[in-house]
């Protein structure tokens, strides 16, 4: 199964797992829920999908990697213990909380959550010493004599034998006790992820075409030749950087992430030919609607591998905007949810001077502060969430100095304060999404102009659709020519499965 597949599978196990009867008893007992084995090879997102559940689900969400624990740290240290049996003192052996046990426990403490995920990765790579253990944890889920706790899904992860020399396959008493799920690595999975990653342009149609280097794991006479998904993504992020940084991005770069040689230089040249065409086809231009003649020209003409570079090319420069604009958005409507919170309060306020109404906002900010801190512990919060509430806390800061600046003290006058400048991020919001409307607009003109209804416009839908972010864009804005091309697609598919059904039946 490819790792979407598994994912979604791991979802339903751990919400039947964490199912309650009438009585507030787990439907499924602890001894009964079958640790998931998530088996595959490196790099492909095991340790990913796991991070997105508990973001997803709202879950706390502790992981470990066994290659790191012995016998000590995770069945915990002896001790010496007096006890008194019938009028007898003895010395009996007893043993401290294991390490990982006991950090489910913190992280119950910390976050409040008492429900959540935890994550054994490299489970077939345990120590020699702590290898016995580990059937009576798969079962029972106890390290020593201290349990899971209740509410607390287990699942694991490991490599084939084939990709790490540490492995220990398990027998069948180990494997009868684990829900297995084989990963392979699938390049139209991964890809949906990346569009709405924002991996780089460049990796995402350098792959389109050359979808056999997305993963590739081979044994040379220089040693292991490896590129994996992991890979990708952390060179998408440094070019990213890289280009804000005008720094050079060449093959020394992407040889640090590509431990190919061959696709390593591969890519590195098409990445400078992905930066010609960015030049080349003066894409702003083409968003702003005043694409030359000489553009139209070279694109009809252009090989089917260029003409998905410019697709990509153009995707890339208006998901960003996109994403920027979607994100503003959310982080506005989470604004005005604690500005509502704060007029009330400024309201009921008997007295009325600057440093009370400091105070509420500063209450606000250090609250989401701390939601920051305790969700980030749990594992929980994603990246996005996070910087919208950044945004928020960023924006209180902004009032309150500006309360500060202008000696406001009425609770009225600062609500007025604060309502003006909500007003003006809001229209400012909203005019750049206009101005983003319109560059979609001058998107679907050109492709239509240039390529018609073909490949490059069936690319530009599904990107578009699979987006998170210019899904919801579409979805709040509207778009006529996205919904007249994707009603189009969408026929033709339909279409193409009568005709198969038919086919099947005439067989």
């Amino acid at each position: 199964m490819n790792i979407q597949e598994a994912k979604e599978q791991i979802e339903k196990a751990v919400k039947i797992y964490l199912e309650k009867d009438p009585y507030g008893n787990y439907r499924i007992p602890i001894a009964r829920q079958r640790p998931v084995f998530l088996l595959g090879a490196p790099g492909i997102g095991k340790t990913a999908i796991m991070e997105q559940i508990a973001e997803e689900m709202n879950l706390a969400l502790v992981s470990y990697s066994m290659t790191h624990h012995t016998r000590q740290s995770a069945l915990g240290l002896p001790f010496i213990s007096h006890k008194n049996y019938g009028g007898t003192e003895f010395d009996v052996s007893e043993y401290t909380m294991s390490e990982i046990i006991a950090s489910v426990y913190e992280m119950m403490e910390k976050t409040g959550k008492q429900e959540g995920i935890l994550f054994l990765d490299e489970i077939n790579c345990v120590s020699e010493t702590l290898a016995p253990s580990m059937l009576q944890f798969l079962q029972y889920k106890t390290f020593g004599k201290h349990r899971v706790p209740e509410g607390w899904v287990v699942a694991t992860a490991g490599n084939p034998p084939q990709f790490n020399r540490s492995v220990r396959e398990f027998d069948v008493v180990t494997m009868d006790r684990m829900k297995l799920l084989e990963v392979e690595a699938d390049y139209d999975t991964w890809r949906n992820y990346a569009v709405n990653r924002g991996i780089h342009g460049s990796v995402i149609t350098y792959l389109d075409v050359k979808k056999n280097d997305f993963y590739v794991i081979e044994n040379t006479v220089d040693g292991k030749s490896y590129v994996t998904a992991r890979g990708w993504e952390d060179l998408s992020e440094t070019i990213y950087l890289y280009e804000e940084n005008d720094f050079e991005v060449d093959e020394i770069l992407v040889g640090q992430y590509l431990r190919n040689k061959r696709i390593c230089r591969e890519f590195a040249a098409y990445y400078d030919l992905y930066q010609k065409y960015k030049k080349d086809y003066r894409v702003h231009q083409i968003l702003s609607g005043q694409a030359g003649a000489d553009v139209y020209n070279r694109a009809k003409k252009a090989g089917f591998d260029e003409r998905l570079s410019l697709v990509g090319l153009l995707l890339d420069a208006i998901q960003m905007e996109i994403r920027d604009n979607i994100q503003l958005e959310d982080a506005l409507r989470k604004q005005l949810l604690t500005l509502k919170e704060v007029k009330n309060e400024l309201e009921d306020l008997k007295q009325w001077d600057m440093e009370s109404c400091l105070d509420i906002l500063r209450t606000k900010w250090e609250f989401l502060e701390s939601r920051i801190v305790c969700e980030d512990e749990a594992g929980s919060l994603s990246e996005i969430e996070k910087k919208e509430i950044q945004m928020v806390i960023e924006a209180l800061h902004r009032d309150a100095k500006a309360i500060h600046m202008r000696r406001v003290t009425r609770p009225k006058d600062v609500i007025d304060l604060i309502r003006e400048r909500f007003d003006g991020e809001v229209a400012q919001m909203k005019a750049v999404r206009a101005g983003i409307r319109e560059k979609l607009s001058n998107l679907f003109s050109f492709v239509e102009k240039t390529f018609g209804a073909g490949n490059e416009m069936l690319v530009l839908v599904t990107d578009l659709t699979v987006n998170y972010n210019s899904a919801a864009f579409i979805a709040r804005c509207g778009c006529e020519e996205y919904e007249k091309y994707n009603k189009k697609f969408q026929i033709y598919e339909r279409q193409q499965e009568i005709e198969n059904a038919v086919q099947k039946l005439q067989l």
